[in-house]
């Protein structure tokens, strides 16, 4: 039996091509190269059409040979004859030139006029004439055999297109991959990580069988059944780590967090000027039963924007300070530090004012901690977080440092999770004295079910789907700033309506100014196509400093226009934030420093710059940020992307819909879902290289059920070998870890 781990280089490919390999794929043993599957496969003569190549892509293409012209060009270094080989194919579409100016001989035999072929390399241009400069060829069998089997077998295969580089054809790797297979021993020559009792119960093929399929399949049909088992791969690997990491938090102890009759959970329901809704209760419920569990509660809270997690996340802190602990709520950025301290404190009221004037009887407080506090208001929130006297700590990263410790931290709160590094998270888990403290990771950005089976699947989802009464709805629009100028006037017209009505609005610009070539606080999602000038070079981004000027002098002339982003000092931008949320400001000219958080219910209008260099969740959060109040948003999306482009695709999408969980799909199906277990992070390559999350919700499913049933019979997968040694080579020293942290 040949182990995944073999190096390649071990007799399996000669030392130069096992290296060349490793040099261009990342790819280094067996298992590597077995499972660096085909990105698609194609029927000979079904290629990249001629007509469509674009200079600089790796193309192959099949195509029969128009001409051959052989010319002598001036001699070389030592009067040596020297020769040119231009030969012309053709697909029917299009013609393409193949230049070859080494053994000019031996390819002039071999393409002969009339031959099919299968051409590959890098295309360029010379002389206005599309060119492959010494591609890599092989030449199909001539019409004249087609009577014989085995000529007729090999057309009739389909070819399986690999991901290349400059310097490794798909061609090159399919024989690399080919040299492999030859040398395994039939089914049972690797280890098969699915048991045989699975594999009956969902009608899958060996492992040998469905690497064949996939890698040399001899007819179309063999592909499907091949990829289904490569799916199943991947999916139940996976959910194998995360149902053993389940099973090991719920053995783990926590001090249980009940709350108690007449405490400040009671109070604040009691004064409340609002009902909840049906789904705050709910979610509410379920978390109040998690908290007061002998066991920690890892949960993920989704919700769209405004659906009112942070008061879902407030009332469960406040069950936590009734059972005598504390509670930390982890922010991202500063600004929404500020602003959840803000937002808490005044929901609160009295009952934050502990010791002071006016403060309710039963009160504790809120202590705020970032990392550009002045050294009196610092000493104060870590007394209060050190002595017990803040119930609740909202901090940024400044909480993990290792000075900042607590009485009692019972349940941590993570706000925009996907914005800490395991690491940090683990920082402020640890700083609990009793057990392990309760999790509650709260995202805006909605994720589609597949994705919480995978991402989250160690933890328990809970959604908030029913947005509070009161939300006006927001209305989004296209602005082609290129196409249709006077939209962007008229959008400038309405900007200055708003503010005559006393409302405020936001502008939103990917970058900052002053010579940065970067987005501003969060980088705008290099996915996404931008537009480009009339040279074709796509220029640089919007600034805020330079937007935020040019609107002051021109269209916006008269208005209250102040800038804000994460270049200026944590008061500064405070003090912004206070004069926009005062109505001291008309307009706030901002990077996506506003996108989460940030609530001013008299903000009506948002205007995005360049909306198309940011991803769609993304555009949807920021659009979130207007239509708190009782009055109709507008979200205009201003671009020079042209109609008909992916970047307009997506543009229009968002204005489509204000669904973010049908965003959220939009968003899945533009990008690769990254390594789930955190690899992504380091810039590895993709754990999922067959699986896609969004078309295989189903499978996921199956999967999630089965590795559940099989860690729940053997935790450690000891009557399985082969399967406990393929969860061992996903879950890496790092990536346990990860599961560890999570």
């Amino acid at each position: 039996m040949i182990s995944w781990d073999r190096p390649l280089r071990d007799k399996f490919l000669d030392p130069k091509t096992a290296k060349k390999v490793a040099d261009e794929l990342g790819v280094h043993t067996v298992g590597d190269l077995l499972r660096y599957y085909p990105r698609r496969h194609a029927a000979r003569g079904e290629l990249t059409d001629l007509s469509s190549l674009a200079e600089g892509e790796q193309a192959t293409v099949v195509a029969e040979v128009y001409s051959v012209h052989k010319r002598d060009l001036r001699r070389g270094p030592g009067g040596k004859p020297r020769s040119l080989l231009e030969v012309v194919i053709t697909d029917g579409t299009g013609r393409l030139t193949l230049a070859f100016f080494a053994k000019v001989g031996y390819h002039q035999r071999e393409l002969v006029t009339g031959r099919r072929g299968m051409f590959a390399g890098r295309v360029s241009t010379y002389r206005g004439r599309k060119q492959l400069a010494h591609p890599e060829y092989r030449m199909l069998p001539d019409d004249t055999a087609a009577d014989d089997e085995s000529a007729r077998e090999f057309a009739e295969r389909p070819i399986p297109i690999y991901p290349a580089t400059k310097d490794l054809s798909s061609m090159a790797i399919a024989r690399c991959v080919g040299q492999v297979l030859d040398q395994v021993p039939g089914e049972g020559g690797i280890p098969d990580p699915l048991p045989p009792d699975l594999r009956a119960r969902h009608r899958l093929l060996g492992l040998h069988e469905a690497l064949e399929r996939i890698h040399r399949p001899a007819d179309p049909d063999e592909i499907p059944r091949a990829r289904l088992r490569l799916k199943w791969d991947e999916a139940f690997v996976l959910q194998l780590a995360l149902a053993r990491r389940r099973r090991e938090a719920a053995e783990v102890a926590a001090r249980p967090r009940p709350g108690r009759p007449g405490g400040l959970l009671e109070a604040f329901d009691a004064a409340l000027p609002f009902d909840l809704t049906a789904g705050q209760r709910e979610v509410g419920a379920t978390l109040a039963e998690g908290l007061a569990s002998t066991h920690p509660m890892h949960r993920l809270l989704q919700g769209d924007v405004g659906a009112g997690k942070t008061l879902v996340a407030l009332r469960a802190m406040l069950q936590v300070v009734d059972s005598g602990g504390q509670a930390a709520l982890l922010a991202p950025t500063e600004v929404l530090a500020q602003q959840h301290h803000r937002s808490i404190t005044a929901m609160l009221g009295p009952l934050a004012r502990a010791g002071q004037l006016g403060g309710a009887d039963n009160a504790t407080r809120v202590a705020l901690l970032t990392g550009s506090q002045g050294a009196a208001a610092r000493r104060e929130a870590l007394l209060d977080a050190a002595s017990g006297a803040a119930g609740i700590v909202v901090g940024t990263h400044a909480l993990l440092q290792e000075h900042v410790s607590f009485a009692d931290l019972g349940f941590i709160v993570v706000d925009e999770q996907h914005r800490f590094g395991v690491e940090q998270r683990d920082a402020l888990r640890e700083k609990s004295a009793e057990g392990r403290p309760h999790v509650l990771v709260m995202t805006a950005t909605p994720i589609p079910r597949t994705v919480a089976m995978t991402v989250y699947g160690d933890l328990d989802v809970v959604a908030l789907n029913q947005l509070p009464a009161g939300r006006a709805p927001v209305s989004t629009h296209v602005v082609p700033a290129l196409d249709k100028p006077h939209y962007l006037e008229r959008a400038w017209q309405r900007i200055r309506e708003e503010a005559e009505q006393h409302r405020q609005v936001y502008i939103v610009c990917p970058r900052i100014g002053d010579g940065d070539s970067g987005a501003g606080d969060e980088p705008a999602d290099p996915a996404e196509a931008g537009a480009e000038n009339a040279e074709g070079a796509r220029r640089p981004p919007l600034a805020v400093t330079e937007v935020a000027a040019e609107l002051a002098a021109g269209p916006l002339s008269g208005l209250r226009v102040e800038p804000l982003h994460g270049r200026l000092s944590p008061e500064d931008k405070d003090a912004a934030m206070r004069r926009f949320a005062e109505g001291r400001t008309d307009v706030l000219v901002a990077t996506t420093v506003i996108e989460v958080g940030v609530d001013v219910p008299n903000a009506t209008a948002m205007v995005i710059m360049d909306a198309d260099r940011f991803g769609v969740s993304q555009l949807h959060q920021l659009r979130g940020r207007v239509g708190r109040g009782g009055l109709p948003g507008l979200c205009l999306l201003v671009t020079e992307a042209e109609e008909g482009t992916p970047a307009r695709e997506r543009l229009d999408a968002v204005a489509a819909t204000a669904d973010g969980f049908e965003l959220s799909r939009v968003d899945l199906e533009q990008r690769r879902e990254g390594d789930v277990l955190g690899g992504a992070q380091s810039g590895r390559r993709s754990s999922l290289r067959m699986l896609t999350l969004l078309r295989d919700e189903e499978l996921i499913g199956r999967a999630r059920e089965e590795a559940a049933r099989y860690i729940d019979a053997d935790p450690d997968l000891s009557g399985h070998p082969p399967l406990a040694e393929a969860l061992d080579a996903l879950v890496t020293q790092e990536r346990a870890e990860y599961l560890e942290k999570t």
